[in-house]
């Protein structure tokens, strides 16, 4: 069963809604669901509370430092395969 909770947004003024939830789901296999924590009968990954997914990405997009600091590694990391390819 899941029960909304309504928070303020203390940034940006707006109301939000977030999803609270009692399952715990596998990262990688979407069908693993429990009611308590464990881990994935299926990769041995633990389990985490649903709502969780996507949480860092969330994250990163909060604030635009985050994103050109993203951006920024991603470049690099692209320059550096790229060079190595040589």
């Amino acid at each position: 069963m899941h029960s909304g909770i309504v928070r303020k947004s203390a940034c940006e003024g707006d109301m939000e809604q977030t999803v609270m939830s009692d399952a715990y789901i596998c990262p990688m296999h979407r069908d693993v669901r429990q009611a308590n924590p464990g881990k994935c009968p299926h990769c041995g990954m633990s389990l985490l509370p649903e709502g969780t997914r996507f949480a860092m990405l969330r994250h990163m997009m909060s604030n635009p430092t985050h994103m050109i600091i993203m951006a920024a590694l991603m470049v690099g990391v692209m320059a550096a395969a790229m060079m190595m390819m040589r």
